[in-house]
């Protein structure tokens, strides 16, 4: 059954989320348009058709509300978190394109032109468009909920209690900044992965839900804390050992060295494609993000799409981490279109055959504090 917000939802949304202030006046939700490189597929024009909807609910309580929703287009990147295209289109009414082949560049702005008018941005994407908007945020001052993969079936989770998902997400957040690392064991058929990931000088991040100050950008729904583990700018990384991720029916394990994946210690068609991505991009192999979810412990579960089931639980990300505090950007790789940032999720209805053992923290005294075991928070959220 297909959810949808209601205006009076939807408006609630927008006043919990961004906490609107007077000199605020527009409000805008974007969406990327397939092409001959992506083409479409059923959820792209679902959430295309979501987005349509919610621009012409909020319009009917504009006064209400006090902004004025435009919906932007733009053309797809190609990739989960490459750098935006400089220009965007307003849709001016009527049925959406079907393709960016359809835009026009004379009828285009610029995307500053775009964050100037609408401060407030909803932006319910194929690809991931949250590290260029958090870069972007640092320019400009504007502030953006990201929704990559938003289905109807994430509509429930935009319901829960935000302001208690926050304040447990705070509370990851401040273990993670009193951390000097962290160890994994990790289960699996046949084996066993230990993995240490070096946390010094990086300080964590919140992602609660709520976004009431300009500067910042973050996913929708939300619900997790993460840092950029220690990337060797300034002395060796001490992240290393093994870091074992499933692939459909198959166990990819990589090893671990100074916070990259140099190696892929398995066999197999996953594995070799793995192998060749690490040898095509080696930015591609750095450890970008550790991630706590917390969604899990309100009800939520998995249902594919990376924009919610990483609100789940453990998850630790490859790539692109700059817009986390971290040192690897779209210089490191080949192209515009390699780069990215991507997130393994370790909930059992992803990675089945993956068992999260044990989540120790290294405190700043030495000291271990435990942290997840058996796949569960054994924290204390108080």
């Amino acid at each position: 059954m297909n959810e949808r917000l209601s205006g009076d939802e939807l408006v609630a949304l927008v006043r919990r989320v961004f906490q609107p202030r007077e000199n605020e006046k527009g409000l805008a939700i974007l969406v990327d348009l397939p092409d001959e490189q992506v083409p479409d597929n059923e959820d792209w024009i679902a959430r295309r058709a979501i987005a349509v909807d919610w621009t012409a609910e909020l319009r009917a309580h504009e006064a209400e509300l006090g902004l004025k929703t435009t919906l932007v287009l733009y053309r797809n990147v190609h990739t989960n978190n490459g750098d935006l295209p400089e220009r965007c289109w307003i849709h001016q009414g009527g049925p959406l394109p079907t393709s960016a082949n359809s835009l026009h560049a004379s009828a285009s702005i610029a995307f500053v032109d775009m964050f100037a008018a609408n401060p407030i941005l909803l932006v319910p994407t194929q690809f991931s468009a949250t590290a260029p908007l958090k870069i972007a945020a640092k320019k400009y001052p504007i502030r953006a909920a990201t929704m990559a993969g938003f289905r109807h079936d994430m509509v429930p989770a935009l319901r829960l209690d935000y302001t208690e998902v926050n304040r447990r997400v705070n509370y990851l957040k401040q273990l993670l900044d009193r951390a000097t690392g962290a160890d994994f064991r990790f289960v699996y058929p046949g084996g066993e992965a230990l993995l240490h990931l070096d946390l010094r000088f990086r300080s964590a991040h919140a992602s609660g839900g709520l976004l009431p100050n300009p500067g910042a950008a973050g996913n929708l729904p939300s619900g997790e804390a993460y840092i950029v583990p220690f990337e060797g700018e300034t002395e060796p990384s001490l992240s290393a050992g093994e870091l074992p991720v499933q692939f459909g029916n198959e166990l990819v394990r990589y090893r671990i060295v100074g916070n990259k994946a140099v190696e892929v210690l398995t066999q197999g068609p996953a594995s070799r494609a793995e192998a060749e991505h690490l040898a095509r991009e080696p930015a591609y192999g750095n450890l970008a993000e550790l991630g706590l979810g917390v969604l899990a412990g309100f009800g939520v579960k998995p249902i594919g799409k990376v924009l919610l089931d990483e609100k789940l639980g453990l998850h630790i990300a490859f790539g692109r981490s700059e817009h986390f505090g971290g040192q690897v950007g779209p210089a490191a790789f080949s192209s515009p279109e390699a780069v990215i940032h991507i997130d393994r999720v370790y909930v059992p209805e992803t990675q089945p055959d993956v068992l999260v053992k044990r989540v120790d923290l290294v405190m700043e005294d030495g000291q271990a504090l435990a942290l997840m075991r058996d796949g569960q928070y054994v924290v204390t959220f108080n």
